[in-house]
């Protein structure tokens, strides 16, 4: 065979392998569509858009349709949100362990995404994790946030995403407290804002405060 020849076939089979990679690291495009079908997910069944079974079970897998769905521009979110909070909630970023404003908040409230407000966490189903972030059990409901297959960094993970607007929260992992569900939601300070309970229950009730 030619010098030419094997040069071409080298770089053909390079290409390919390049591509199997890639493919093998970052989910299809349109995944989060496919999950709503009936299938499994990472090992995990998967009915009508929501885990079946293992730890994730009656979690979504897939972007629901609310109503209430928050659409913007790229330049909207920038103008929206601060550096920090469009880093992490639009370029799924990751802030520094034990530096987050709520990683060590203790005060009774709800905590919600930042430039949309859904609530997302109660601060009861807080817990120390020992891990640096702001460490939950359980979310606001299981509405409140979808779970995506997350194959970046060589890892196989499940990112934790606002349900109306898609804002990267952070992840989940099955150890968290038996006692509790075994989950544990790691989440960035600056994807949230935190609302004091009083404040939350004048909210629901329709008051305005101050």
């Amino acid at each position: 065979m030619k010098p030419s020849v094997v040069l071409i076939a080298g770089s053909v089979a390079a290409i390919g392998w390049i591509a199997l990679a890639n493919a093998m690291q970052t989910p299809a495009k349109g995944a989060e569509t496919q999950m709503n079908a009936n299938g499994k997910v990472l090992g995990y069944r998967v009915v009508n858009g929501r885990f079946a079974e293992g730890p994730y079970a009656g979690y979504l897998v897939a972007r629901p349709n609310r109503p209430d769905r928050v659409e913007k521009t790229d330049d909207e979110w920038r103008k929206l949100l601060t550096p920090e909070q469009y880093k992490i909630l639009r370029g799924h970023g990751t802030e520094a362990a034990f530096c987050g404003r709520f990683h060590d908040n203790k005060k009774d409230g709800v905590y919600v995404v930042a430039g949309t407000g859904q609530p997302v966490f109660r601060s009861d189903a807080k817990f120390d994790s020992g891990t640096g972030w702001p460490s939950f059990f359980q979310p606001y409901d299981k509405d409140a946030i979808w779970l995506k297959p997350d194959f970046s960094y060589g890892m196989t993970r499940l990112e934790v995403l606002a349900t109306r607007c898609d804002g990267h929260l952070g992840h989940v992992f099955p150890d968290g407290p038996g006692e509790k569900g075994g989950l544990r939601f790691c989440i960035n300070s600056e994807a949230l804002e935190f609302v004091p309970a009083d404040e939350w229950a004048k909210r629901a009730s329709g008051k305005k405060s101050g």
